[in-house]
């Protein structure tokens, strides 16, 4: 048998990418200032790239 895992790599990783990103955003949500109103909206459009790529994969 010969399994190709590749799909699966890549869901498992975006997943993990997803969750680091969702951290990142409530650790950002705890600070104050000009450094959380320009790193939040940068994160917010990582996730929605993320998000993206997550649908496209293969099912």
């Amino acid at each position: 048998m010969n399994f190709d895992f590749e799909p699966v790599y890549a869901h498992h990783d975006l997943l993990i990418e997803m969750g680091r990103v969702e951290l990142a955003m409530e650790n950002i949500e705890e600070r104050a200032g000009e450094e959380s109103s320009s790193l939040l909206p940068r994160l917010v459009s990582r996730m929605n790239n993320l998000r993206e790529a997550l649908d496209h994969l293969p099912a």
